[in-house]
This record gives C-alpha cells, sequence and structure tokens, in this order.
C-alpha cells in the first residue's frame, strides 16, 4: 500500500468492506502500527507532534455520547494545543459552518444521526488542521448535509491542505474527488486522476447493424461481447489494440457507431475489485 497526496488535493479512497481502507487511516494516525514502511508528512516521518496537526474522523464516531457538543469540542482542541479562548472562538464558527450551532449545549447521543456526523467533523476541523484524513465522512447525511460537507473540503483544499476520505458513495467521490485511490485485499490496484482512470477503460460501443450474433467472438484482444440495445458492447483485453474489432465489424457491413466508452467510477470500481 503505498500513495501519495498532495498539497490541496482531495483524494478518494475506495474499496470493498474489508479491503483494508480503515487500516490504513489508522496507521497514518497511529493507532494502529504498521509491519513495516513509514507515514511521510512534507518528507519527514510523522511523529506524535506533528499527529497533532491531522484532522481525523473514524467511521465510528469517537465522540462522548453524554457531553455536551460545545463542551466537547472546546475540549478537543484544547487537546490540540488551542487556549481557551481560542478553542471557543474555532468551535463557535465551525458549529455555525456545519448547522448546529443551535445544538451546542445538547449531549451528542441527543442528536440525530446526521447531526453527530456534522459534529464529528466539526471535532476534525476545530483546530485547523493541516491535513484531512475522513473515514466514511458522507455516512448517514441528508442531500443538504453532503452539499455542506463537500464545500468544507473543497475549502480546505483550497487552503492547501491534503485531504483523504473513504467513501462507498462512488458518485460523489467521482464528482468531489481530484485523484482516486481503489483499494483490494490491502493493495491499491488502481490509481489516478479520475478522468484518468475513467478514459483508460476498455469499452468500444458498436453500432453495426448487419452483424450476426456473436461477431466478435474470437477477434484478437476481445475479452468479452454482449448486446446492448441494438449495439455491441465490447469489453477488450488490457492494452489490447481495438483496430481488429473495426475491421471484423466492417467486414459484417456499414458501421454507424465505434467510440471508446467511458467507463463510471463504479465500473472501474466493480473491475477492480472483482
Amino acid at each position: 500500500m503505498s500513495f501519495t497526496v498532495r498539497p490541496g488535493e482531495l483524494f478518494g479512497f475506495v474499496g470493498a468492506n474489508g479491503a483494508g481502507k480503515t487500516t490504513t487511516m489508522r496507521i497514518v494516525l497511529g493507532v494502529l502500527a504498521a509491519d513495516a514502511g513509514s507515514v511521510r508528512l512534507d518528507g519527514r516521518e510523522i511523529d506524535a507532534g506533528r499527529r497533532r496537526r491531522i484532522g481525523y474522523m473514524p467511521e465510528e464516531r469517537g465522540l462522548y455520547p453524554k457531553m455536551a457538543v460545545g463542551e466537547q469540542l472546546r475540549y478537543l482542541a484544547q487537546l490540540h494545543g488551542l487556549s481557551a479562548a481560542d478553542a471557543k472562538a474555532s468551535t463557535e464558527r465551525w458549529t455555525e459552518r456545519l448547522g448546529v450551532a443551535d445544538r451546542v449545549g445538547d449531549e451528542v447521543q441527543k442528536l440525530s444521526l446526521g447531526n453527530q456526523q456534522r459534529v464529528q467533523l466539526a471535532a476534525a476541523l476545530v483546530h485547523d488542521p493541516d491535513v484531512l484524513v475522513l473515514d466514511e465522512p458522507f455516512s448517514g447525511l441528508d442531500p443538504v448535509a453532503v452539499d455542506v460537507m463537500s464545500e468544507v473540503l473543497r475549502e480546505r483544499c483550497d487552503q492547501g491542505a491534503p485531504v483523504v476520505f473513504s467513501s462507498h458513495q462512488l458518485d460523489l467521490v467521482e464528482r468531489l474527488c481530484d485523484r482516486v485511490g481503489i483499494v483490494r485485499d490491502g493493495t491499491l490496484v488502481a490509481e489516478g486522476a479520475v478522468e484518468e482512470l475513467r478514459s483508460a477503460g476498455n469499452v468500444v460501443v458498436v453500432d453495426a447493424p448487419q452483424a450476426p450474433a456473436g461477431w466478435a467472438d474470437g477477434v484478437p484482444g476481445v475479452a468479452s461481447a454482449r448486446p446492448d440495445g441494438g449495439r455491441t458492447q465490447v469489453t477488450l483485453e488490457p492494452g489490447a489494440d481495438d483496430q481488429p474489432l473495426l475491421r471484423a465489424a466492417l467486414a459484417t457491413g456499414p458501421v454507424h457507431e465505434f467510440a471508446r466508452r467511458r467507463s463510471s467510477l463504479t465500473e472501474l470500481f466493480r473491475e477492480a475489485v472483482a
């Protein structure tokens, strides 16, 4: 497992349940010790002091359920080194920004799951971290809250912070992220800019109206072919040339369309983890 997140970059970390996303994040934070390798920030290995500059949002909420929201956020901010006055100001700013300012006196356990998630994000941001590492930050949020959290993450990136987050909401990852890493069995099996990954798909759509059933079977480089609403959707093997497929299609008669289809992140994910 090896990857780099640059300053001001939003990096989506995706994979099936149990693939190793949370374990990786816990190693970054020092909650778990790596068997080998290192975690570096600005080229220097991270120690306890530098980890204080990371904002972490665990998948399982790490909040004290019977503690009031405002008291809890001020406490966590001071643990990260803020003065009491700065902790109070930061708590007010982030609870207002995330739409829970009217709940600062409530115990966390009395909040809805969505509002608990907002408070958890406030806890990750309250000390103005240099790096954000967020595990399933959009889980349980309504569309309005998703928009607010998306804006906050993009703002942090615009201010130069590297942001890593995991999510099973692949449409959201595709829309938000600059780059994506797909994890399978503890290994990064695909990584790159979203547009690069989508453009690298090996699917070709062919509209050859006179082509008989199975016309693409046996063509060099073809992994599979299936009918798709009057067309044929052909998946090529990695690195395969599409010209033999074009010649085979032309041999059946006129070809009205022959085009590479950009794969969605969901399709790339299914292919990578299969």
